[in-house]
């Protein structure tokens, strides 16, 4: 049943693209309200940055309405076409992000935290989040895309390897030393709060 449905949204998607290309700004709406969210958790879990994020996924969408008649459904599926557009949008952001860092226009302001009335009952968590987002940043930028798309975009092995250019081996053997580092990152910090005096 969910192949059935993944493959009837593939038709819809595909239609939607085709729409796109003749000019139809009702289904730009459309493939938005479809993919729009999932692409923006991806951007933002990569770049770590929820604004970032949403300047990426803008762009993304610009980039489809421009290049929908570009898009060919007998050599990817349109949410992989989609990923990839905005994987390699994600990479543009990283390197114009550590620019701004080299020339020193960086806005602390990213990562204030927000004030919690309960923050007690959210430390650990809180903790276990910046551990796992420690990790993802020490990951090698492939490993950790294909985590992300994995984890967050829900992709599967062939379609990872379609986003980034590599072949289903490649793209395993990414997610197999991503998951592992991170497992491995999770373990020593559990053990180093272990050590702490209380």
């Amino acid at each position: 049943m969910p192949a059935a449905v993944s493959h009837e949204g593939a038709r819809g998607d595909d239609e939607l693209l085709a729409r796109i290309a003749a000019g139809s700004q009702g289904a730009l709406s459309e493939l938005i309200a479809r993919h729009g969210r999932g692409l923006r958790a991806f951007a933002a879990r990569y770049l770590g940055n929820a604004g970032d994020a949403e300047d990426v996924v803008q762009e993304v969408f610009v980039t489809v309405w421009k290049q929908a008649a570009r898009f060919d459904p007998a050599r990817a599926r349109a949410s992989t076409w989609l990923y990839r557009i905005t994987a390699n949008r994600c990479i543009d952001q990283r390197r114009r992000r550590a620019l701004r860092g080299f020339v020193g226009l960086d806005d602390i302001s990213d990562h204030v935290a927000s004030p919690d009335a309960d923050a007690e009952a959210t430390t650990a968590a809180r903790q276990e989040l910046a551990i796992v987002r420690e990790g993802l940043s020490r990951l090698p930028e492939r490993q950790r895309m294909a985590v992300l798309l994995r984890a967050v975009g829900d992709l599967d092995v062939v379609a990872i390897a379609e986003v980034m250019g590599a072949s289903p081996g490649s793209a395993e053997q990414l997610l197999v030393r991503g998951r592992r580092a991170l497992r491995d990152h999770m373990a020593m910090a559990a053990a180093g709060r272990e050590r702490k005096p209380t």
